[in-house]
């Protein structure tokens, strides 16, 4: 199944639905009392998630155009937004990086969320070099704690698309990673999360980016350094992982900063993140002075 927060046009309230090809289902439709959020559904468990599965089936809910609804971050409220560094060689590489033993690991902010088709902007003084990350984002199901490498990728809930936006020049300049990064809007994230069930093999997904009509990252998540389910072991050593917990996987090569000339997000740059079996994420960006 694929889930989105969407809103209607004329609207700012988001509801959540299940999105079928070119169409939406509200789930408020389909289950009373309704999950307000991917994270109100995530927290039901499973029996939430097959009684909705069971009214879906049944298909009597109306069916509403997608193109007539505006898109959410594809999780809102997470308890926690964790981003792995360095997780491709080539994107280590080309930054000037080293790909350590372990992951390298940070925090995003909450306020760094938003949709797909939504404007990111920032402010000119604040930094000209801002560039892009395609990323895998996995959202964690259960609470989860000491789990195996075998077991971890049952813990796992679903997958989306993450944009991981960079602000290189603030990047390079600071020890912390988590304030070049959580610029208001700087993590993208959909258009969809996926199912589990949808996307049995994590490390066979096509990404790609494409920034105003170029292609810039064409890669696979085969070639992670640490596979989905090795990173979900990892953090959730030290870390209990709660359930809705987004983990962004690391970004593979082709970064603007690293390009001879240098490519970073102008004003009214378009960026679209894709990902095989989750679709195409865009962001529109401006530069304010």
């Amino acid at each position: 199944m694929r889930f989105a927060h969407l809103s209607a046009r004329d609207s700012q309230d988001l509801q959540l639905a299940v999105v079928d090809g070119e169409e939406a289902i509200l789930v408020s439709d389909l289950l009373s009392p309704s999950p307000r959020t991917l994270q109100d559904l995530i927290a039901g468990g499973d029996e939430m998630l097959e009684r909705l599965r069971a009214a879906l089936a049944e298909g009597r809910a109306t069916r509403h155009p997608l193109d007539g609804f505006s898109f959410g971050s594809a999780v809102l409220n997470p308890p926690a937004i964790l981003a792995v560094g360095l997780n491709y060689s080539a994107h280590s590489s080309e930054l000037g990086l080293k790909t350590d033993k372990d992951p390298t690991v940070f925090t995003l902010w909450p306020n760094s969320l938003t949709g797909h088709g939504q404007t990111t902007s920032w402010t000119r003084s604040l930094s000209e070099s801002v560039d892009y990350e395609a990323e895998l984002g996995v959202i964690i199901g259960r609470s989860t704690k000491n789990v195996s490498v075998e077991d971890a990728l049952d813990a796992v809930w679903g997958y989306t698309a993450v944009n991981d936006v960079t602000a290189r020049d603030i990047q390079f300049a600071e020890a912390q990673w988590c304030r070049c990064k959580s610029f208001d809007g700087f993590t993208p994230t959909g258009p969809v999360v996926v199912t589990a069930d949808e996307i049995p093999d994590p490390q066979a997904l096509h990404i790609w980016t494409v920034v105003d009509g170029h292609t810039v990252q064409d890669a696979t998540t085969a070639q992670m350094v640490r596979p989905v389910a090795t990173l979900v072991a990892h953090l959730s050593s030290s870390i209990t992982l709660q359930p809705g917990t987004l983990i962004s996987t690391g970004s593979p090569g082709g970064a603007g900063y690293s390009r001879d000339p240098q490519i970073f997000l102008r004003d009214r740059s378009t960026v679209t993140v894709g990902i095989e079996g989750i679709g195409e994420l865009t962001t529109h960006c401006r530069i304010v002075d």
